[in-house]
């Protein structure tokens, strides 16, 4: 198999598909699939090294297709990329050049040579700048999506690196935690760039809620910045009391201690919204959400808009949904613990 790899990798691809003989190529079409996710604790806090727990989303799926073309793309080099959906114009040109420097990273670590022209299709159900991960998952279906066209076995460390760089470009210096949140089968504690599936100990839900407004995760990350230069010490408490809420999560998730694991959510959305980092409309779904009967709640992701997550018992979920849409909640998805490890990539 190492050996049929590397003469894979070792291949010099034609420009074109009219070049392109049956034994040069391993499909037709190669596909990928990612999925999203939601931070349960630890965003912003991870970056400075403090843990952070995350939830894959199956329910929210993104497949990428990639395919041979004939066609050569004049002033836009070797890909044509096209978005389901309606995206604006500004959104595709930012994500082909993504994909255009990401192809040419997988290129380079897979050694690919030559100037394959290729099409790609995106087809995502993650909404945009919602803090759930589409631009990781994105990526990641895109890379599988070419591994799969070029015959090419990709290990997940390999999968990572080639999502993080992209990240990378586009947030900046990324945490990694979306890189790997969004191939996960099951819940992940993520620690100084490790990762380690969490023990969860009962079969509560998550009810993840769309505030309906886009967050940036790059404006965030300076407001935070900027909040620690000009405080002396607030990085430190930040952290610490990021760490410790997170910690104390771990411990009621594996103990199946919901009662403890609900008010630790709600400390750490206090903690981000006195950081600045909330809105008006999330403050609203975390109390609607806890009003009807959820055990705790709290914004997810980058913050300044984007989701909510709320933890409710399964007879609590049908309330706490009804009333996060009252509360202005403009799409809502339930995911529970019980069965995540069987999720299948």
């Amino acid at each position: 198999m190492q050996k049929r790899q590397r003469e894979l990798s070792a291949l010099t691809l034609p420009s074109s598909v009219e070049e392109v003989s049956e034994g040069h190529r391993a499909r037709s079409v190669g596909v990928g699939r990612a999925h999203a996710k939601v931070i349960l604790l630890g965003e912003h806090a991870v970056v400075y090294g403090a843990p952070a727990l995350a939830l894959p989303v199956p329910q929210l799926t993104v497949t990428a297709n990639a395919g041979w073309s004939s066609h050569l793309f004049e002033g836009q080099g070797d890909l044509s990329y096209t978005m389901t959906g309606s995206p604006s114009r500004a959104m595709v040109t930012q994500s082909s050049d993504g994909l255009r420097r990401l192809f040419t990273e997988f290129k380079a670590r897979m050694g690919v040579a030559g100037r394959p022209h290729l099409d790609v299709l995106l087809d995502s159900a993650i909404p945009l700048g919602r803090g759930l991960g589409s631009s990781a998952a994105s990526s990641r279906a895109i890379v599988f999506a070419l591994a799969d066209l070029f015959g090419l076995e990709l290990t997940e460390d390999t999968a990572f690196d080639l999502v993080q760089t992209a990240e990378n470009m586009t947030h900046g210096r990324a945490s990694g935690v979306d890189a790997r949140a969004v191939g996960a089968a099951a819940p992940l504690l993520f620690r100084a760039g490790e990762v380690q599936q969490l023990k969860i100990g009962w079969d509560g839900l998550f009810i993840v809620a769309d505030s309906g407004v886009a967050g940036s995760t790059n404006e965030a990350v300076e407001l935070l910045r900027e909040g620690f230069q000009h405080r002396a010490g607030a990085q430190e408490r930040f952290v610490d009391r990021a760490s410790d809420l997170t910690r104390a999560a771990q411990q009621a998730l594996a103990e199946g201690k919901p009662q403890d694991l609900g008010p630790q959510l709600t400390d750490y959305h206090r903690l981000l919204r006195a950081a600045g980092l909330s809105t008006d409309r999330i403050d609203a779904l975390v109390e609607a959400a806890i009003e009807a009967g959820g055990l705790g709640a709290k914004i997810t992701g980058g913050g300044l808009g984007g989701c909510m997550i709320a933890l409710a018992r399964p007879e609590q979920a049908r309330d706490v949904t009804r009333r996060l849409h009252e509360a202005g909640a403009v799409q809502t998805w339930v995911v529970p613990l019980k069965g995540l490890d069987n999720h299948a990539q």
